[in-house]
């Protein structure tokens, strides 16, 4: 074993896979290992200095102290540069040969002592200096012979007097040195020893360079005669081909200067087309420069300028579409035509693009169809999903072959016209890194005040976008960056109610799935109460896209039995018949926990895929008066935690508890089974609840849930997304839910069999929830604070 190095002269050390660096020589280098940085590091922040020895095999992981060669190079760095990938760039100066010793490991990278090599030769004589000049005669014959070599390269050599550098500087010059050959010369303090293998080096290159040369010389003469005649062979058809080639060139630019002529263009588009098109007929057309203009001229003409759908808005038309198309959704459908209705009213409306918020299965990307199809016009999607390069929004700049415009673009000449419902799917979902910010593009695409001369980075033309009709979907309005809000006007889709459910499944779902089966309607007849087991026990979602499946399978299963057994099968589906048809029911009727528990309540939560039921669980243990928080909880929902706790505290003499309650006793406060991040101001009242049930034994109802976020002084602050937690509430089995009092106004637009199946109770104080969620035990300080007419 090595001893570890001591003392200011340790240096760190850079292990080299595959290279070997010589005293004089500078040269970059690409690090990526960890204790390779960390090496480089401490050498930047330090003297400088640090140890490059060759590694015996080119090994991926860590070499140690067996693995690299004794003798290296002690060099400087000269230069540091950090990559975006995080490795290190760096340009090093070979000074001195070095063995190293004391391998030591710290601070991320190993150290070791470096020694000099034992001093070389005496100062050179007339012998070592013969040897030299003999070697930069052989370099020069190398030079004549072979290629490759620049003159400034044989101009250095001639200037290097010492003849130990001039060895060193040839090694890393010259072919056909393997790596354990150049070790070798670098681990060899003796200049004579180094300056004859190189001689013997030079030497049998030389020689193998001269035989290549007769070789090639005796075969370029014989094929001499055959080229010529192959030559004039190629010439001749060159020349009756000609003029073929040269009338279709001129055919073919004939035919893109009648249709610049034809093409509606604004004029700044058609100067560009004509200064493009002189261009092209200066260039050769097999040249790669007359490929890029020929392709911008093509795509520039693909665009539809000045094409329009003729659109003729008819609100009675309008709405019957929406309400064929789509069950429900009345507000959003009213929005909608009114929208239709200032546009039929105005040329080019100003208003603010319309944005579809909603859990995935509610009919966004089906409402923009829709829209479409209402007002006569081109329908083009484009989804956002993913989209990380702000290029692809304003196009790649026109520098290099492959270069193409931005996705608003392709998509106008996908559509053919320029004013088309142009729908922008899943703008929530866009990235950002290094290649820009795709959602600040699209401010210009969605202003109406800019994106009359939207610019394409391709077309570099102006491009009017205020006829296209924009329409943006998202399934949280998290995602979506601020500025782009402000030029969205968000229309939230909430989920569907049961009986709408049940009514989209019977217009819509099972006539398409049917068809899409190859069945016949009187082959497969389902039930309402099938279809009703099928959203209540196979499904659990917002929408309706869970319940499509469904239906599918059915329908397929029903297909097998038609090609089994003919067409004249009849099947009838009832809900008993369901498990035989599609298994199990993954979620069948359960009690939600309605009996009372202590220190567990129901709270509600909105997510992109809806309305969610949240168990919030709290235990007290022995412990040091700590609170623990677990379950995926985000920031808002640690600082409702927090204030709950100590309105806990601030309430305790009221609520029967000693002032130092919390001393002693650890408090772990959990949302169990909460797969996805969760956050928002809705859960105060429920976490407060849990802790006041935890630490005073009082059970909390079980068939009761809550949602509003509290202050410290106990007031309950309103809530968002009040629809889809009283729906969530509904399909848990939940049937009493407090909200906020400044929630109560929102009860008159919700569905009636929400109202109708859940008792809500507006609150503005958690002493009212207290009152409402605990059962309070005569006798119990809370009892006292009961309003007589409360259970």
């Amino acid at each position: 074993m090595t001893r570890p190095a001591a003392g200011g002269g340790a240096l760190p050390l850079l292990p080299l896979r595959d290279l070997v660096v010589f005293p004089g020589m500078t040269l970059p280098l690409i690090v990526g290992r960890p204790r390779s940085r960390a090496a480089l590091a401490a050498a930047w922040e330090g003297g400088r200095r640090v140890l490059l020895v060759t590694q015996r095999a080119a090994v991926d992981g860590e070499p140690g102290p067996d693995d690299v060669h004794e003798v290296g190079t002690v060099a400087e760095v000269l230069q540091l540069l950090r990559l975006p990938d995080d490795n290190l760039k760096v340009l090093v100066e070979g000074i001195e040969r070095a063995r190293w010793s004391g391998w030591a490991e710290a601070e991320g990278c190993v150290r070791v002592a470096p020694r000099p090599l034992a001093p070389e030769a005496p100062a050179p004589g007339p012998a070592l200096e013969a040897a030299a000049a003999e070697l930069r005669e052989l370099f020069g014959q190398y030079a004549r012979v072979g290629k490759g070599v620049p003159p400034e390269m044989l101009v250095a050599i001639e200037a290097i007097g010492d003849p130990g550098a001039l060895a060193d500087t040839l090694v890393g010059h010259l072919p056909g040195f393997t790596v354990d050959d150049r070790q070798a010369l670098l681990a060899e303090p003796d200049v004579a020893a180094r300056l004859a293998r190189l001689r013997g080096h030079l030497s049998a290159e030389i020689e193998v360079l001269q035989i290549e040369r007769k070789i090639q010389t005796r075969v370029r003469k014989q094929a001499e005669r055959g080229q010529k005649e192959q030559l004039l062979h190629d010439q001749l058809q060159a020349l009756q081909r000609d003029g073929g080639e040269r009338d279709e060139l001129r055919a073919e630019l004939a035919e893109l200067e009648a249709r610049i002529r034809d093409k509606p263009l604004s004029d700044e588009a058609r100067d560009r087309l004509d200064r493009e098109l002189r261009k092209l007929r200066q260039m050769s057309p097999m040249s790669a420069e007359a490929t890029v203009v020929r392709t911008y001229i093509d795509q520039v003409l693909a665009l539809p300028w000045q094409h329009f759908s003729e659109e003729a808005i008819d609100l009675r038309r309008a709405r019957q579409v929406l309400d064929d198309d789509h069950h429900g959704l009345e507000k959003v459908k009213e929005r909608i035509l009114e929208h239709l209705a200032v546009a039929s009213l105005v040329d080019r409306p100003r208003g603010p693009v319309l944005c579809l918020v909603g859990p995935p299965g509610v009919g966004k990307t089906s409402l923009a169809r829709s829209i479409a199809d209402a007002m006569g016009r081109e329908y083009v999607r484009q989804a956002l999903g993913g989209v990380r390069d702000e290029a692809e929004i304003r196009g790649h700049r026109r520098t290099y072959i492959g270069a193409l415009p931005g996705k608003i673009i392709q998509s106008l000449k996908r559509a053919g016209r320029s004013n088309p419902v142009f729908l922008l799917d899943e703008v929530d979902k866009m990235s950002t890194d290094f290649r820009g910010d795709p959602s600040a593009a699209l401010l210009e695409v969605l202003d109406p005040e800019q994106n009359g001369a939207f610019v394409d980075h391709y077309l570099d033309l102006d491009y009017d976008l205020s006829r296209v009709m924009f329409i943006c979907t998202a399934n949280d309005t998290t995602g979506i960056p601020a500025p782009l809000q402000d030029r969205l006007e968000i229309i939230r889709l909430p989920g569907y109610t049961e009986e709408e459910k049940l009514a989209i499944g019977r217009r819509y779902l099972l006539p398409r799935q049917t068809e899409g089966a190859g069945l016949v309607e009187a082959q497969l007849r389902v039930t309402d109460a099938a279809l009703l087991r099928l959203v209540r026990e196979y499904t659990r979602e917002a929408g309706v896209r869970g319940l499509e499946r469904e239906v599918a399978r059915l329908c397929r299963r029903v297909a097998v039995r038609v090609v089994e057994e003919g067409p004249q099968v009849r099947v009838e589906v009832d809900a008993a018949d369901l498990p035989a048809q599609l298994g199990v029911p993954p979620h069948p009727p359960r009690a939600p926990g309605l009996e009372p528990e202590v220190g567990r309540v129901h709270g509600l939560a909105v997510s992109p895929w809806g309305g969610e039921v949240l168990d919030i669980e709290v235990a007290v243990l022995p412990g040091k008066g700590g609170l623990q928080l677990t379950g995926r909880l985000g920031d808002w929902l640690k600082e409702s935690a927090q204030a709950g706790f100590s309105y806990l505290r601030s309430r305790a003499d009221a609520l029967g508890l000693p002032p130092d309650l919390h001393e002693g006793r650890d408090v772990h406060l959990h949302y169990p089974g909460s797969a996805l991040r969760t956050d928002g101001p809705s859960a105060g009242t429920a976490m407060a609840t849990a802790l006041i049930s935890a630490f005073t034994g009082i059970p909390v109802r079980g068939d009761l849930a809550m949602t509003g976020e509290i202050t410290l002084r106990g007031r309950v602050l309103p809530i968002g997304g009040l629809k889809e937690k009283l729906m969530a509430a509904l399909r848990r089995g939940i049937r009493v839910v407090l909200i906020p009092e400044a929630n109560a106004p929102e009860l008159a637009e919700l569905p009636d069999r929400l109202r109708q199946e859940l008792e809500i109770v507006p609150v503005a104080h958690m002493d009212e929830v207290l009152s409402r969620a605990l059962c309070v035990p005569a006798g119990h300080p809370l009892a006292a604070q009961r309003a007589p007419d409360e259970p």
